[in-house]
């Protein structure tokens, strides 16, 4: 079974940048597509970027795109999220997510960011 940890997250400034990261074990991470979600509090989980098992296709969400790039190195089993230009509502709790071709679906325990002055 996969075990998907988060990390990187939290006190940054607006205009500034972080990266998470998403350490997978388990399993290898190369047969899953991989995500991050965030979710803030009494709001449905959204979606901000993704990426296929060799990141050939990737995407995000309107809200991040130029700002946030998923990233993924399969021999290191490492999943990221490099997060430029920070807002303050871009401040939540960030997940990390694996999907397989046969629908298994895992989370991380997710990280918290924080974008203030």
């Amino acid at each position: 079974q996969l075990q998907l940890v988060e990390s990187g997250g939290g006190l940054v400034q607006p205009g500034g940048s972080l990266r998470l990261s998403c350490a997978a074990s388990g399993s290898s991470l190369d047969r899953y597509a991989v995500a991050w979600f965030r979710q803030a509090p009494g709001k449905e989980r959204e979606g901000v970027s993704c990426a296929t098992t060799r990141s050939d296709i990737t995407n995000s969400a309107d809200s991040v795109k130029g700002r946030f790039t998923i990233s993924r190195d399969n021999a290191k089993n490492m999943v990221y999220l490099q997060m430029n230009s920070l807002k303050p509502e871009d401040t939540t709790v960030y997940y990390c997510n694996a999907l397989s071709v046969w629908g298994l679906n895992y989370w991380g325990q997710g990280t918290q960011v924080t974008v203030s002055s």
